[in-house]
């Protein structure tokens, strides 16, 4: 994927001006650092963290659970959304459930999710699964019914085999669309993730999260746990938009 210096230059004052207004605000409004931390404060205890061992094998369990969460969800939502798309029984039968299960906060169901299947990774991936699951399927669904009838129809006339014109036609048909509901999908398996943590866990960046803000005290180990999570989310979600690159092509 090809860079460009002025957006790399963008990005990079976004992050300076940020910083500099945190920075500001810490200073002009005289906050302890108990309350809010400075930069500086927080990137050192960042490093400390990593240094220390402090971090590593908490990302090591999130990450897990991401990736169980996310594969998990990202396959069902696949296999659901192409059945939505093909089948108008289908449609009216799972289409309210669907919807109903999509509306109801994840934030409600992850204590019964963590009483009824544990505390273990087990509600993690459940969780993870059950917030990626909705944009895949929806963009699956949107992507297959995209696909030109004029080609299905070609496809009829040769004879092509369903599985034939699932590979040649649908998929590539489909793939920019589903690739935009793996953006979404990935960002929020990070999200299940810690939310899942906050319900019972004993390790993982939410169960850190509580820990700096609880018993240790430590506001800006809090923060330097916050700017982790955020760069795992930048960072699966660039992985996603190279894929994307790889396999649709550059655009634009």
């Amino acid at each position: 994927m090809r860079v460009r210096a002025s957006d790399v230059a963008w990005v990079v004052g976004g992050a300076v001006l940020f910083v500099l207004v945190w920075q500001a605000v810490v200073v002009v409004g005289g906050f302890r650092p108990f309350v809010l931390p400075s930069p500086f404060s927080v990137a050192t205890r960042f490093v400390e963290a990593w240094r220390d061992g402090t971090m590593e094998p908490h990302v090591a369990t999130t990450l897990g659970e991401i990736a169980l969460g996310f594969a998990a969800g990202a396959a069902t939502g696949l296999v659901v959304g192409y059945l939505l798309a093909r089948s108008r029984m289908a449609e009216r039968l799972l289409s309210p459930y669907i919807v109903a299960a999509q509306a109801t906060p994840v934030l409600a169901v992850a204590p019964l999710l963590a009483l009824w299947f544990g505390t273990g990774l087990l509600s993690k991936v459940i969780i993870c699964a059950l917030i990626v699951f909705f944009p895949i399927a929806v963009s699956t669904m949107v992507g297959i019914r995209s696909v030109d009838a004029e080609l299905l129809e070609m496809c009829r006339a040769f004879r092509a085999t369903p599985s034939q014109v699932l590979a040649k036609v649908e998929v590539p048909g489909a793939l920019p669309s589903i690739l935009g509901g793996f953006r979404v999908g990935v960002t929020l398996a990070v999200i299940g993730a810690i939310v899942g943590e906050w319900a019972g866990g004993e390790r993982g960046l939410g169960v850190l999260i509580n820990l700096a803000r609880g018993s240790l005290f430590d506001t800006p180990l809090l923060f330097a746990t916050l700017a982790t999570i955020a760069l795992i989310g930048i960072a699966l979600y660039m992985a996603v938009v190279l894929l994307e690159r790889r396999l649709v092509g550059a655009r634009g």
